[in-house]
């Protein structure tokens, strides 16, 4: 291996690490369409987006979608009414290996 072939492949290394970096690390999982609750640990506004803990281990990146209802009390609610801490019960649709929500609804 050559000096220039070892810089390269060092330099793809570390980019690839600031990217990871820089995108939080976040782990999350794909599960089957389905009724879930859990608690919101973290909202992007800028891309409508939440992560949901629906346990120890699993963690849901959900980006809302045109057709996604969100509801507290049976009442539609601002997508900026989410917050982390609050307890949600999602319905989401698996298409391949996302996961579009269809209904979140605010439990507290």
């Amino acid at each position: 291996m050559t000096m220039r072939s070892l810089i390269v492949k060092l330099g793809s290394f570390a980019l690839l690490l600031v990217f990871m970096v820089a995108c939080g690390g976040e782990s999350t999982e794909t599960v089957e369409s389905g009724t879930y609750e859990g608690t919101i640990q973290e909202v992007n506004a800028e891309e409508s987006e939440i992560y949901v803990n629906i346990s120890d281990e699993q963690t849901l990146e959900l980006y809302f979608i045109e057709e996604t209802e969100l509801v507290k009390d049976t009442t539609a609610v601002p997508f900026d009414s989410l917050a982390a801490g609050q307890k949600v019960r999602i319905e989401v649709e698996k298409v391949g290996q996302r996961l579009d929500p269809l209904r979140v609804e605010i439990l507290e």
